[in-house]
């Protein structure tokens, strides 16, 4: 399998994105990609609740989902959009972070809504609370795309071992992990929080990322850490596309999954334990 990690700049117009996001996606579908992956918040970043209200849509009436699903459909091919902010009939207006799986002939195979919300305080002056805005997902998801099994996962369920878990256990063979990672926490963390879902699953594991400075017409400007990795199920990373928006392909030999499953077979290993006391 040929896959494709699509690495974004969004700003807080989605008419902007589309057209960049597009011009990625028909660039890796030419270099030969069957599965093409976007980032978190393909449509949209922005931290302004304002803003988001007066640009996001509804799953049913959104514009990049309905483009995204023709262009599939047009290249023939499998296309992650790692999520986009959507509006929904929620009481208290929260959004949905919604990650879609789109087959080749523009159907929505699967989407998934994020499960773990980010609420974090990385420092003195870069904070989140992403459940202020945001409606928390409660199903994992697993879908069939030709060869291979995919789990589906966004952004801040990386640090949720046990997720990824079940998900290979489920059968996934590879893992999508699409995010807009902090500067601080992805220079800390990130590649070593993929490698370990990986090694832990024995699944490739393909993450696609926002990167740079995301252009804001309301409220402060978002920085994003880049190097959408994929990693191979051994652990070991196959391509890292740095800090500039843009597409990187990876060949993927899916017989490695079970060659490495093989090796350590600790998903068959699980015992019961009692809590500790």
């Amino acid at each position: 399998m040929k896959a494709a990690l699509v690495q974004l700049t969004s700003g807080d117009d989605p008419d902007v994105n589309l057209g960049v996001t597009q011009a990625y996606v028909a660039q890796a579908a030419a270099a030969g990609a069957t599965l093409i992956c976007t980032p978190e918040v393909t449509n949209c970043v922005s931290q302004d609740r304002a803003q988001q209200q007066r640009v996001l849509h509804r799953q049913e009436d959104d514009p990049t989902l309905t483009a995204l699903r023709a262009q599939a459909a047009d290249l023939g091919i499998w296309l992650s959009i790692g999520s986009l902010a959507l509006k929904t009939d929620d009481a208290d207006g929260r959004f949905a972070n919604r990650s879609f799986l789109i087959d080749p002939n523009g159907a929505i195979a699967a989407h998934y809504d994020k499960i773990h919300m980010f609420d974090v305080t990385v420092s003195a002056t870069e904070s989140y609370r992403e459940s202020a805005g945001y409606r928390p997902g409660a199903q994992a998801v697993t879908v069939r795309a030709d060869a291979a099994t995919l789990g589906l996962s966004i952004c801040y369920d990386l640090r949720f071992a046990h997720l990824y878990r079940a998900l290979a256990q489920a059968g996934a063979d590879i893992l999508l992990v699409p995010s807009a990672f902090s500067p601080v926490t992805g220079a800390a963390h990130w590649e070593t929080l993929l490698r370990a879902r990986a090694i832990e699953t024995g699944c490739f594991v393909l993450a696609a990322a926002q990167t740079g400075t995301h252009a804001a017409q309301a409220g402060r400007p978002r920085q994003t850490w880049g190097h959408a990795l994929a990693i191979t199920p051994w652990g070991e990373v196959l391509a890292d596309a740095g800090t500039a928006p843009g597409v990187t392909v990876v060949n993927l030999d899916l017989s490695q999954v079970e060659k490495a499953r093989q090796r350590i077979p600790a998903l068959s290993h699980d015992r019961p334990f009692a809590g500790p006391h």
